[in-house]
């Protein structure tokens, strides 16, 4: 099996722990890629879902001997190939000086990337009539395994330790939606201030679009260096349903704020997410990639995730053969345009362990 269709598979169907496996574990709830493993295929290192209700039922199993970094990957009991899991960060063995693990403040993704939710609160999240169906933002943070708000101090001396001792190349920094017209730009733009005067370390912010977007510019100037505003979702129906308080954002508004970001961070510094499989028609999704890259935005397509604990727990993902569609048509455009995913200075389209379609650039 080829690996762009194996890497499609695994990210839509999930993977399941057997035999041991335990010492695999992954990560359960909160922002990014909850419920997920990290696993290295042929080199090429993605987040997996493994705590998913169609992990549970997943063709796809591995079967790991405790205290190893390797396991076998297998189909239907058919033996498919040797895969690692990157190593735990010697990062996540240090406290700060009043005795917060620094795995509380920011985790690792994917490979060598720093992730961190700057404010794990989301002035949407507690209420169903705006919550957006799919997140579990503060399920971390309810089991005490994160703080609410990191402070810029503590995000600067995490990245330094981080890059030091584990190598780390970029940095996300995301946020939940705060009550300010600024939509948190501003304390992203104080935090990433903070780390980059530790450590030269590229960032990406994400956040909804701001009401002033001379925010972008002030931004910039803190250090950041690319921009992500995540649309998710397209479609209005779609949009109302599945995020409800979001949706009062239009996407038109989105479209604006994209336009206005990019002659700030520069083409191809800036991304939205679009994620697949929750309504949205593969038309629709190469239709709306077509017009983002032709502002100079790169569209992360990444297949949705059924995470526990949420309203869309038992919500189908997208089947592979949907995935595929939409990746070799935004692939294409991508490659033409040349705006891929190694042009980004930081942030999760650069890494793409949440996606195939980086595979799909070429």
């Amino acid at each position: 099996m080829q690996k762009q269709q194996l890497i499609t598979d695994l990210q839509s169907h999930g993977l399941r722990l057997v035999d041991g496996a335990s010492g695999a574990s992954g990560r359960r709830g909160g922002a990014g890629p909850s419920d997920h493993k990290a696993i290295t295929v042929d080199g090429t290192t993605v987040m997996v879902p493994v705590y998913t209700d169609s992990a549970t039922d997943s063709p796809y199993q591995i079967e790991v001997t405790q205290g190893s970094n390797r396991a076998t990957l297998s189909r239907t009991q058919e033996s498919l190939a040797q895969i690692e899991f990157p190593a735990q960060p010697r990062f996540y063995g240090l406290t700060t000086a009043d005795g917060i693990p620094y795995h509380q403040i920011a985790l690792l993704h994917g490979r060598d990337v720093l992730a961190t939710t700057v404010q794990q609160t989301c002035m949407r999240y507690r209420d169903p009539a705006t919550a957006c169906q799919f997140c579990a933002i503060e399920k971390s943070l309810e089991q005490g395994r994160t703080l609410a708000r990191k402070t810029p101090a503590q995000l600067a001396e995490v990245a330094e330790a981080a890059v030091r001792l584990d190598g780390v190349t970029h940095m996300v920094m995301t946020t939940g939606t705060p009550h300010t017209a600024d939509r948190g730009a501003a304390y992203l733009a104080e935090c990433a201030q903070a780390v980059k005067a530790r450590v030269n370390l590229p960032i990406q912010a994400q956040c909804e679009p701001p009401a002033d977007f001379g925010w972008f510019l002030r931004m910039k100037q803190a250090g950041i260096d690319s921009l992500g505003m995540h649309l998710e979702a397209i479609d209005s129906a779609v949009r109302a349903r599945i995020m409800p308080g979001k949706a009062e954002v239009s996407v038109d508004t989105y479209f604006a704020a994209f336009e206005a970001a990019v002659a700030v961070f520069g083409w191809g510094q800036v991304s939205t997410y679009l994620l697949a499989g929750l309504g949205d028609s593969v038309q629709t999704l190469v239709a709306t990639s077509e017009r983002l890259i032709d502002l100079g935005v790169y569209p992360f397509v990444v297949p949705f995730v059924p995470l526990s604990d949420t309203p869309l727990a038992t919500h189908p993902a997208p089947s592979p053969d949907v995935m595929v569609a939409v990746y070799q048509q935004v692939g294409q455009r991508l490659k033409q345009a040349g705006l891929t995913s190694a042009t980004i200075a930081a942030g999760c389209a650069k890494c793409g362990a949440c996606s195939a379609l980086s595979t799909f650039e070429h």
